[in-house]
Parts: structure tokens; C-alpha cells; sequence
């Protein structure tokens, strides 16, 4: 029988990193989509930089941010965003959507992002991928690997990639990426359960696999499955702006 999470381990699993919020950004706004469908979509923040604020005075480390504008458009379309987080917090935040070129990367480092995240090119041109960890380590990379039935989902979840989850986590662990995360859109933003019996098979073929979980989370005791699973974080979004999953107190005003 799964034990109910304690007060400290809830606090722990933020203050730790291993809760990563979510923002996603459609026009400068922090948004969430359903299942990856971009007419499915719910803007819960006008400001992201306040959202960010929010979780960093709630004790967060870490923050996810998309830019679903840039993975649709194939070019990143809010650097400004990202700039102004990064001014205004110390989060430590990987940035991705619509990551083409090594001019990007570096704007996107330079623009305060601690890591870039790298999807659809990471399909479609392996290669550059592993040249950019080459030229700016591999730890300032975080691999996106979207899946719809272990099929990798490629520019915005918009087309099929040609690659099963298992091949393509293969390519970039011999390419000498090392950070993943995984997300099954047929659980994002449905708050009905994350992917977790993927999870297990993936880091069961990949032992100390570093595989952040991302889509579907509901509870926080599912959070704790994760981190028991092997799993190195877990990227939430819907869960929390819909309250199902509350910000710990933050440590100031405790």
C-alpha cells in the first residue's frame, strides 16, 4: 500500500528541484494547451514573469519554459520572456521551442536560460545536436522527447518523428546527451495520470537514465511514484494552476 506523502517530503520534493513548474507561452502569456492541441487552450497568467515569481517565493528551484509560438512558428519567438524571468528570479530554467541554430542556442544561454531545450532538431538532425553538447557541454542541453503510442511527435506535437521513444533516447545517449524528459501527450493536461508505467520500462532498458516525467500529473503522491521509480524530476503544469497540486508554503512566511 502506497504511504501518504509527509509535510516534509511534500516540501522536499519542491525546495529540491524535483518539481518543476511549467510555463508555456502563446503571445507573451503564460497558457496550457490539451493533449498538445493548440485550439485546446487556456491562458492562465497574462504575465509570466509574476507566475515565475510566484514559484520561486513558494520555495521552487527550477522552471520549465516553452515556447509553443517558437515550436510551431520552427523559430524561438519569446527570447523576452525568457530574459525577463531570468532577470527577476533565480530559477534555474531550461528554455526550448523552436531551437534551429547555434546563434540561438548561445541567445538563448546569454538570455539566462541554465539549459536549452532541444526537441523536433534533436529528430530530425542528431548530429547537430551532439556537435552543440561538444561545443557547450552536454549539461547545457535538456532533450525533449514527446510520444504519442512510444512514437516521438516532432514541431509542436504537430507531426509524426519516424522514431520510437526507445531508438531515439538511444541516439542521444550515444551521442553524449544525458538529460531527458518524456512527455505522452495523450496524458497532457488531461490530469488524469502521468505516463509512469513508461517511465518504468524506459529507465528498466536505460538503468540511471536521468528522465524528468512531464504530462498528466494529478496528485502528489503520484509525484512521489515518480521519484520511487527512478524517475529525476517531474515537470507540472495544468495540476498546479488548476490547484489540484498546491505551491508549498514558502519559506519566508513560514
Amino acid at each position: 500500500m502506497q504511504q501518504a506523502t509527509t509535510g516534509n517530503q511534500y516540501q522536499a520534493l519542491w525546495t529540491s528541484g524535483f518539481i518543476i513548474p511549467a510555463i508555456d507561452l502563446i503571445g507573451g502569456k503564460c497558457v496550457r494547451l490539451t493533449q498538445g492541441d493548440y485550439a485546446r487552450q487556456k491562458v492562465y497568467h497574462e504575465n509570466p514573469v509574476d507566475a515565475a515569481k510566484q514559484f520561486e517565493a513558494a520555495g521552487c528551484t527550477r522552471l520549465h519554459l516553452v515556447d509553443l509560438d517558437g515550436a510551431k512558428a520552427g523559430t524561438v519567438q519569446n527570447l523576452a520572456v525568457l530574459e525577463a524571468i531570468a532577470g527577476a528570479t533565480r530559477l534555474l530554467i531550461d528554455f526550448g521551442g523552436g531551437v534551429k541554430t547555434v546563434g540561438t542556442v548561445q541567445s538563448i544561454l546569454n538570455a539566462g536560460a541554465a539549459m536549452v531545450t532541444i526537441g523536433s532538431l534533436a529528430v530530425k538532425q542528431p548530429a547537430t545536436v551532439a556537435a552543440w553538447a561538444q561545443t557547450f557541454g552536454a549539461s547545457r542541453f535538456l532533450i525533449g522527447a514527446d510520444v504519442q503510442e512510444e512514437k516521438i511527435r516532432i514541431s509542436g506535437w504537430l507531426e509524426d518523428g519516424g522514431i520510437d521513444i526507445y531508438t531515439f533516447i538511444r541516439q542521444m545517449l550515444d551521442a553524449g546527451l544525458q538529460q531527458f524528459f518524456c512527455t505522452d501527450i495523450s496524458k497532457d493536461g488531461m490530469l488524469q495520470g502521468s505516463a509512469i508505467a513508461l517511465y518504468r520500462q524506459l529507465l528498466g532498458v536505460f538503468p540511471g537514465l536521468n528522465l524528468i516525467a512531464s504530462g498528466g500529473v494529478t496528485a502528489i503522491e503520484e509525484v512521489e511514484s515518480l521519484r520511487v521509480a527512478g524517475c529525476t524530476g517531474a515537470i507540472i503544469g495544468k495540476a498546479i494552476y488548476e490547484g489540484s497540486i498546491t505551491l508549498p508554503i514558502s519559506p519566508v512566511n513560514a
